[in-house]
């Protein structure tokens, strides 16, 4: 388990390119954890886990020990009781070592949320501890094959019979897909009425699709979710009937906080590969770090990644206070990091010239990994929408 009060190991590195300028030692010591961690289970094992699609459950499994299976949960069914920007920590820093592996835990870490927020007393004890303890794995379900950015058109029904609901319908690109135990549904339960019901696997009716051949995010599969006449009891029903949609959006304010902290990890993981090729590589007799240009570009990306980070904590900080803006305020820093962070990568991989797109050094696959993150949680244009809506909110109501 995550102790605040742990000793850090000495720094090597730049505070500003670590992200460690304004930390207390707290939240220091999280970051530590969580970076020894990703350093001797993650980083030595991603690059074949991507190669082979493999989903390390036994390594996400050991970082139960850490708290990293609830980590802004309530401490009585065995979270660790971490704000959000503690949270952004330990997935940017585990994202240095995989960032297809980290998104898994932070939708894991998602539905856990929910369950613990919205989930009754005995909701929570009967999920919560297998959660928290890996035991179990859980998968959010809200996109469809028909509805991706316009989440409320969904169409997955759940018919109340006697005391069971009947769930038919399927959802799409669903991250962890027949790994999961645990999937948290999104369903109408009305004409106008979106609630969230949780499935447990197996159960008769549930099936999934192929494993979906992707660009990244190769240590998880993701996949179709059909439901086929699958009988819940209604004890599973969430946060009380109709109120799915507000559950769905409510995790997505901090999945997008989440999903930025893993573009944070893996612009960290890039950089600092450039970093280390440029004091090696020796062209037009000198190394590329003695030349002007080549500094430049790297002070550029710096200044994206410290810029991502300081808009993400921001957020992250917001959505604790429970701010009003903290939805405008996630939305850009959604934008901002994963757009940044995305540059960054491909930076660091043109620095390396033609080992940039060689597999053994790893920058590709945070390229690619990275890439995603502009799409998921909410696609960047929505995030522009939303953004937009806040600004012209006064001057839409006049017109």
């Amino acid at each position: 388990m995550l102790s605040k009060a742990t000793p850090l190991m000495k720094r090597s590195v730049s505070s500003i390119i670590n992200g460690s300028w304004n930390l207390t030692p707290d939240q220091q010591a999280i970051q530590e954890a969580a970076l020894k961690f990703s350093k001797s289970e993650i980083s030595p094992y991603a690059n074949e886990w991507d190669e082979k699609g493999y989903f390390p459950r036994d390594v996400i499994k050991k970082s139960a020990d850490l708290g990293f299976g609830g980590l802004y949960c309530k401490p009585d069914f065995g979270g660790i009781g971490c704000n959000r920007l503690e949270a952004s920590l330990v997935f940017e820093a585990l994202a240095t070592g995989c960032v297809g592996t980290t998104a898994y835990m932070t939708v894991h870490n998602m539905c856990a949320w929910v369950l613990d927020t919205f989930g009754s007393i005995e909701q929570r004890k009967r999920w919560l501890p297998e959660l928290f303890r890996y035991e179990r794995f859980a998968s959010y379900c809200l996109t469809e094959p028909q509805s991706g950015s316009d989440a409320a058109s969904l169409k997955t029904v759940a018919k109340l019979e006697g005391n069971y609901f009947i769930i038919n319908g399927s959802k799409m690109f669903i991250t962890g897909g027949d790994a999961s135990d645990l999937y948290l549904v999104m369903c109408r339960t009305g004409p106008k009425e979106i609630s969230c019901i949780a499935v447990e696997s197996p159960t008769q009716g549930l099936s999934f699709g192929r494993r979906e051949a992707k660009l990244g995010w190769n240590s998880h599969p993701t996949q179709l979710v059909s439901f086929d006449n699958v009988k819940v009891p209604k004890e599973n029903l969430i946060g009380g009937q109709g109120t799915g949609f507000k559950i769905a959006m409510q995790a997505l304010d901090g999945g997008r906080i989440n999903i930025s902290s893993c573009a944070l990890g893996g612009a960290w993981f890039a950089l600092a590969q450039a970093q280390n090729y440029m004091q090696e590589r020796m062209q037009f007799g000198k190394r590329l770090v003695d030349h002007q240009y080549l500094r430049f570009k790297m002070a550029e990306a710096l200044t994206k990644l410290t810029g991502s980070r300081i808009m993400v904590r921001h957020a992250a900080d917001m959505l604790d206070q429970h701010n009003p803006a903290k939805i405008t305020m996630g939305s850009m820093a959604k934008l901002f990091s994963t757009d940044n962070c995305f540059d960054v990568a491909n930076m660091a991989l043109q620095m390396h010239g033609g080992y940039g797109v060689m597999r053994s050094y790893g920058v590709e696959r945070a390229f690619r990994d990275l890439r995603i993150l502009q799409i998921v949680e909410g696609t960047n244009e929505i995030m522009r929408l939303v953004i937009a809506r806040e600004m012209f909110k006064d001057q839409d109501v006049q017109g």
